[in-house]
């Protein structure tokens, strides 16, 4: 982009570049609900995924889960899978704090502001096996496309992150 607009957003083309992953990107409207993210998706050729940013109830423990778009969170499942208690959203100052993007503009890439590894990346298989991986960046007014395999074998180690994949 010609300007970035927040640390973060510079931050993450930064490292898609030094990294020399390859990607897409569109510059769009107000991309904050999923029904907004579908033409973003079909501009790009793939879905854009769904990234909530979740907490246990202490907010001692933080859960980045990336999913499809059109699948429902739900709570049980989730918990059940990773063997937890009961989580809940985080609050978008936590959100902010932790890796630095507002309500509406969660994204995986971001995890290159968890230095501490406070946040455990947790993704739905069907998002992990697919080709190609759509999400915001760091905007809710930007979006790139990337191979999933550059994300999960080469972006994700380079934040000090790995996935957990559930589903």
């Amino acid at each position: 982009p010609s300007e970035y607009g927040s640390d973060t957003r510079r931050r993450i083309f930064e490292k898609l570049t030094e990294l020399g992953i390859a990607f897409s990107r569109v510059d769009t409207g107000d991309g904050t609900t999923m029904e907004a993210c579908i033409p973003i998706g079909e501009a790009l050729g793939a879905p854009v995924v769904k990234t909530v940013f979740l907490t246990n109830r202490q907010q001692t423990r933080f859960w980045l889960y990336v999913t499809a778009g059109d699948k429902p969170f739900v709570t049980r499942d989730f918990c059940g899978a990773l063997g937890i208690p009961r989580v809940s959203f985080a609050s978008e100052e936590l959100l902010l704090s932790m890796l630095g993007t507002p309500h509406g503009a969660t994204t995986v890439l971001s995890l290159l502001n968890d230095v501490r590894g406070k946040v455990q990346l947790v993704m739905d298989a069907g998002i992990a096996s697919s080709e190609v991986f759509s999400c915001t960046d760091g905007t809710a007014f930007g979006f790139l496309k990337i191979h999933t395999r550059d994300l999960l074998d080469r972006y994700l180690p380079a934040t000090g992150h790995e996935a957990v994949i559930i589903g």
